[in-house]
């Protein structure tokens, strides 16, 4: 499995890596990290062609689970996919911020 420690992704979100979150809508808009883009993970697999080879994508959801699952999904389709160790759990508890609610990157 690919995964990217939360300090390390942190430092990639803060020079603007491209942030998926595969987790249902109802828990993006509840509090997701600035600038994630919402993907669900039910329609990753036809949206891929949305997201750019040959850059990292760090995928992320509540804990890790349904991230390492996509990651693989798309490091196998030949993307630099790195899941978010944790998740937004460990986002928000290390006292990173949020965004709660509907912003221009929800699909």
């Amino acid at each position: 499995m690919r995964e990217v420690a939360l300090s390390t992704f942190a430092a990639a979100h803060a020079d603007g890596a491209l942030v998926v979150d595969v987790r249902e809508g109802a828990e993006y808009l509840a509090g997701h990290i600035p600038g994630a883009r919402l993907i669900p993970m039910g329609q990753l697999p036809s949206r891929m062609a949305d997201l750019p080879k040959g850059a990292p994508v760090y995928v992320i959801c509540a804990s890790g689970n349904r991230s390492s699952s996509m990651t693989s999904f798309l490091v196998s389709a030949g993307y630099d996919a790195w899941s978010v160790s944790g998740g937004t759990t460990a986002w928000t508890a290390a006292g990173h911020p949020v965004v709660v609610g509907r912003h221009a990157n929800v699909a």
